[in-house]
């Protein structure tokens, strides 16, 4: 199954995404067969991000909050609110 994962960072953290982005980044490659799509949300600029948008096959919801706790991000504290929805893709049909 299809799962969004939507996280919004805390306010004024651009500091701590810059510092824990490798890291951040490294994490997800290693998962990057669960992750169909993923990428940083921008502000209105289109260049400062404040949040992150994945979407994720996994069996089930548990499998992508485990994902999500162990992620370099959380670890760091840069979320204020995390989302995470059953999926179902309809456009573009397989």
């Amino acid at each position: 199954m299809l799962y969004v994962l939507m996280c919004e960072d805390k306010p004024d953290s651009q500091p701590l995404r810059l510092a824990t982005r490798q890291s951040h980044l490294a994490y997800a490659g290693d998962h990057a067969g669960m992750i169909k799509l993923a990428g940083p949300m921008l502000s209105d600029d289109g260049e400062t991000m404040l949040g992150s948008l994945f979407i994720i096959e996994a069996e089930d919801r548990a499998q992508v909050q485990a994902m999500h706790d162990d992620d370099p991000y959380t670890l760091a504290g840069l979320w204020a609110n995390v989302m995470i929805r059953p999926f179902r893709q309809a456009i573009p049909r397989d």
